[in-house]
């Protein structure tokens, strides 16, 4: 961004209000600071937001009031984000609320409705119905009659069959996110290419196939239904190139083949909770033995390795039988795990990067830019021409 910060604030100020049409916010939840910034690995965004932070830092930004939607703050990867984001909102001098809509819509809804209402000129939304049209344009449309920006990020506002329709509906609005099947067909690739390295002591049973458990965030959310169909296929893909068998769902009396966590929040316990159960049926005494965990995020994969360690496997110590688990996230926990030689691999969602995005966009909307002006260098949609991928890469800790 150029150095003009100031003046775009100071002109916006006298003639209507910031951000081409915002208001000001104050509500609930807690105003953070932290110093740690973030680093995608794309110098120029770094520095234009720096840029901007130290602008910032030299005039009155008192009036910008940005109101900051987390879906909740129990998850793990999106603490991160947020730890992030907090740390570039308050190198760019705003005034920001954290909101905490604890996997609850309609608490959402309402905390939007307040923050609006006291003065919110600019919206940051991490949406707790995934991938639901009625939810997410229920909200363009609240911003839309306030005449104030929106972006959502992280959870998916549309699905594939309506995709662009809500992000097409105003001109002030734009998602950072991740394209949902990416981290699928790496999470499979990945899982596959491991198990024809390893096939013979992850066979446990020595049947000649590979039986999985597969632990799904969500039901409806984009993200999950792609990991959950593309870690399996993409698995399979690479087991029968080298003559392999496909993956074998451990459990023949769950059609759907994947336990799903009932609140939808992805979460340790849940995923601790199922594989204890499966592990009192499926084990190596019964000659049953789940030989390997895919899960969708790497909270879940931190609770399947609690309970193997507890049956004695995933010791990490070399002596310890190794049931393999892949995650997604690549949160700090996970790493420990593949570090300790509890978990094999995750695939990184990068939260520093996403909330280095939303900065870039934030600090488009308080100079009274275009939301998607300097966008170039970002990875986005070819359908959609406000909607940001930030790449997922794979992780094994080498």
């Amino acid at each position: 961004m150029k150095k003009k910060l100031l003046a775009a604030f100071l002109c916006v100020a006298m003639t209507a209000t910031l951000f081409a049409g915002c208001g000001g916010s104050d509500n609930a939840a807690d105003n953070n600071t932290t110093d740690d910034a973030a680093d995608t690995g794309a110098a120029d965004v770094a520095d234009d937001v720096a840029d901007a932070a130290d602008d910032a830092a030299g005039g009155d930004m008192s009036d910008a009031n940005i109101a900051v939607f987390y879906y909740t703050y129990g998850d793990t990867y999106i603490a991160s984000v947020r730890t992030a984001l907090d740390a570039k909102l308050d190198e760019m001098g705003v005034t920001y609320q954290d909101y905490d809509s604890n996997s609850n819509q309609t608490t959402q809804n309402e905390q939007i409705d307040t923050a609006i209402q006291t003065g919110a000129n600019l919206l940051i939304v991490n949406i707790v119905t995934s991938g639901s049209v009625d939810a997410s344009q229920q909200i363009v449309d609240k911003a839309s009659a306030a005449g104030i920006p929106v972006i959502f990020f992280n959870r998916a506002v549309e699905d594939d069959d309506t995709e662009g329709q809500v992000l097409g509906s105003y001109d002030k609005c734009a998602f950072v996110g991740t394209d949902a099947p990416e981290a699928g067909h790496m999470q499979g690739k990945m899982i596959g290419e491991y198990l024809v390295e390893n096939f013979d002591a992850v066979d446990l049973n020595g049947d000649g196939k590979i039986q999985y458990a597969m632990m799904m965030g969500q039901l409806g959310n984009v993200e999950a239904i792609a990991r959950t169909q593309y870690g399996v296929e993409d698995a399979n893909a690479v087991l029968t190139e080298a003559g392999k068998p496909e993956l074998e769902f451990f459990d023949s009396s769950n059609a759907d083949k994947y336990q799903v966590d009932q609140d939808g929040n992805w979460s340790a316990t849940a995923a601790n909770n199922y594989m204890n159960t499966n592990l009192s049926q499926f084990n190596e005494d019964s000659k049953n033995m789940i030989e390997l965990v895919i899960c969708n995020n790497d909270g879940m994969a931190e609770g399947v390795v609690s309970a193997l360690n507890d049956k004695g496997y995933n010791l990490g110590d070399g002596s310890s039988t190794m049931i393999p688990v892949f995650g997604v996230d690549a949160t700090d926990a996970a790493k420990q795990l593949i570090a300790d030689g509890k978990m094999v691999g995750t695939i990184k969602q990068d939260a520093d990067g996403m909330a280095q995005c939303i900065a870039f966009l934030t600090e488009n909307c308080a100079s009274g830019k275009d939301v998607m002006d300097g966008t170039d260098s970002y990875n986005i949609s070819e359908n959609v021409s406000n909607k940001i991928y930030i790449p997922y890469q794979p992780y094994t800790g080498e």
